[in-house]
């Protein structure tokens, strides 16, 4: 089940309060082998052990914010940094 049209037009960086939109299905295959091979670290500076259910890349492109079992992780510590890598 996709995450609710309304939830996502309301959500926004809490850092920057840009938008956010749902990571297309190449871009979240290539951060999950990515995540699988040891190379990602959020923001916080912890590596990432999960593959991501989805994730909310913000405006900008710079970050991603992980969804886990439908729900948005919008905590700043918790974002992946893919400036460059998606």
């Amino acid at each position: 089940m996709p995450l609710d049209e309304s939830l996502l037009e309301i959500l926004c960086c809490p850092e920057t309060k840009q938008a956010v939109t749902l990571l297309d299905a190449d871009s979240l295959h290539v951060l999950n082998q990515k995540i699988a091979n040891g190379e990602v670290r959020n923001t916080g500076g912890n590596p990432v052990k999960e593959p991501l259910d989805g994730g909310l890349i913000r405006h900008d492109k710079k970050v991603t914010y992980p969804i886990r079992e439908m729900i948005p992780i919008m905590l700043v510590e918790e974002r992946i940094p893919t400036d460059g890598m998606l």
